[in-house]
């Protein structure tokens, strides 16, 4: 009896498979018809789209509608590029201002750094702000420990987007800070991404909303999926207190991300708190995202833009990319860091799936004798990436580049340092998802005293790593280059 149903069963969906199966090719057909033509993808993610179509007919219909589409797009964040005319106005003004004084920039840094800073301007409208006092930070204890402090002593506002938020240890104890201050009546906004922070209990922002405080949801979950907008996703991690300081980096809100999750053990991360004008630049960026995900706008107000009393400092900028933006000015700070550098370039990521600009710029920098390295993780988090970061980075050894895998833990920090005199400090990986498909802030920052702190914390790191080497990688096992390079196939659309 259970054989006969396991037969009609069998039978059923064969049956099935059949039916569907002529829909789901010509289905197939109009999408890659539609990534040819209409969508005018980048062509090596378009091939790897194709191959996914005509090999996977069935299961890349699937994985087409949830990952790939992006036709609406521009029309998606039309309402997110009409920003306040004011900020418009204050970045083109000074996109003039310097072209005016380039001599007194160049003083203040070397040539190349300047036509760095006028890109990313020019490219992104990254404000350059010449008065921060920069901490950078690569242990989660003592950056939440601050933050949470800063938090507690707020005035008048807190404004917070974050891509994970949960509700552990942690995401109780920044929920409690949050609740408190908007409870004395300090004006506390709390923005998170809809599927990063998805999951959370239904009554995890009540008390936090009793008292005042306002969330909003960048793409929620259901929504997200049933409009395939999986890719689009808010991976910002910014802070800002009473306009004055801002937090800026890799970490999320969780207990792993202080190292307390068994899987991953220590948690080596990096982000920078910032006081000076960069904290307003910060604002700006949040007021645009707040404004975009939430029916409660909020208005330019003095009290969020203040100019800054703080004196000269470090000289930084914030740049940030997304869907939303014509170019990838996030990518190409990195490109532009790689191709200025004359000694050195460090750079630490979990995830490294590069395009060729990427792979040609750091090919070329190795060639011409700059010390080039590169640290991810020993450990995957997301599998698939992790196999095709590999991939990568053995092509990249016969450069000269060096590379390692960090073995104290689990390495998100996502850095580049240069020359040991300027470094970016982010929430962006070197992967097509960072660089064209989600919302990213980096500060890129100008200053030898906190590029040097980086550079020494990266140095210090390298104890506690395995260096990858040719030799390494020729004692791999079949199966390990075989789903390295499988994977690598895949790595456009991961």
């Amino acid at each position: 009896m259970a054989a006969d149903i396991l037969v009609q069963i069998f039978d059923f969906l064969v049956q099935l498979y059949e039916f569907l199966l002529p829909i789901l090719v010509i289905a197939d057909i109009f999408f890659a018809i539609t990534i040819i033509f209409i969508e005018r993808k980048n062509p090596t993610r378009a091939v790897s789209w194709l191959l996914v179509l005509l090999l996977l007919p069935f299961l890349g219909f699937f994985l087409y509608l949830v990952f790939g589409q992006n036709y609406r797009k521009e029309k998606m964040f039309s309402v997110k590029n009409d920003t306040d005319q004011k900020i418009t106005d204050l970045i083109e003004s000074q996109i003039k201002e310097v072209k005016t004084r380039e001599d007194k920039l160049t003083d203040r840094w070397s040539g190349a750094f300047h036509r760095m800073a006028v890109l990313l301007l020019q490219d992104n409208g990254a404000l350059i702000t010449t008065n921060n006092h920069i901490t950078p930070y690569t242990d989660g204890k003592a950056k939440f420990a601050d933050l949470i402090s800063e938090i507690s002593n707020a005035r008048d506002h807190v404004h917070m987007e974050y891509f994970i938020l949960k509700d552990d240890g942690l995401g109780r104890d920044i929920m409690k800070a949050l609740t408190e201050r908007a409870r004395a009546g300090v004006d506390v906004r709390l923005l998170v991404d809809g599927v990063g922070s998805g999951g959370l209990p239904k009554h995890f922002y009540d008390e936090f909303t009793a008292a005042g405080g306002k969330h909003a949801v960048f793409f929620p979950s259901l929504i997200s999926y049933f409009n395939y907008r999986v890719n689009f996703r808010n991976h910002r991690k910014i802070a800002i207190i009473d306009g004055e300081t801002a937090f800026i980096g890799g970490y999320n809100i969780g207990d792993d991300y202080l190292g307390l999750d068994k899987r991953w053990g220590y948690w080596r991360d990096a982000a920078v708190r910032i006081k000076g004008s960069g904290a307003v630049v910060a604002q700006m960026r949040f007021y645009l995202d707040w404004n975009f995900a939430s029916k409660d706008k909020m208005e330019i107000n003095e009290r969020y833009f203040h100019q800054s009393p703080l004196s000269e400092g470090s000289l930084m900028q914030l740049v940030s990319g997304g869907p939303d933006t014509a170019w990838n000015p996030v990518k190409d700070s990195y490109l532009k860091m790689i191709n200025i550098a004359l000694d050195t370039v460090y750079i630490q990521t979990p995830y490294f799936i590069p395009d060729q600009s990427v792979m040609d710029a750091l090919h070329i920098a190795a060639q011409s004798g700059i010390d080039v390295r590169i640290m991810i993780p020993s450990v995957p988090d997301h599998i698939f990436v992790y196999w095709a970061s590999h991939s990568y980075i053995e092509e990249l050894l016969g450069s000269g580049v060096k590379a390692y895998t960090y073995d104290n833990g689990f390495l998100h920090a996502k850095t580049i340092v240069i020359d040991g005199v300027a470094a970016s400090v982010g929430s962006a990986n070197w992967d097509i998802r960072s660089f064209r498909l989600n919302f990213e802030t980096n500060a890129v920052i100008y200053d030898e005293h906190v590029a040097g702190e980086l550079k020494q914390a990266y140095i210090n790191d390298l104890s506690t790593c395995t260096e990858l080497t040719p030799e390494w990688y020729a004692t791999r096992s079949l199966f390990f280059k075989t789903r390295s390079s499988v994977s690598r196939l895949f790595s456009p659309i991961l």
